[in-house]
């Protein structure tokens, strides 16, 4: 069981265990759902596509057109089983 202490402003240190279960990293959101039997549901939320839009993308990199991406895929994948 992971346990974490409430500090005076009301703040906790998720555990290291929890976090990496759960993938959450610094900014991350998390939600917190209380119970019926004054419980709490620890919740990760997902991230919107609108948030993670253009994180791929590389200035430094030149684009590939999604049939050249294709005919790279299918090559890696010949060369693999060959």
């Amino acid at each position: 069981m992971q346990q974490a202490t409430l500090t005076s402003k009301g703040q906790i240190t998720i555990p290291k265990l929890v976090r990496d279960s759960l993938a959450l990293h610094a900014g991350d959101k998390i939600e917190f759902i209380l119970t019926h039997n004054n419980e709490i549901i620890l919740k990760p939320v997902t991230k919107k596509v609108d948030e993670v839009f253009g994180r791929l993308f590389r200035a430094d990199r030149p684009t590939v057109d999604i049939s050249e991406m294709d005919a790279l895929i299918k090559q890696k994948i010949r060369a693999y089983f060959k």
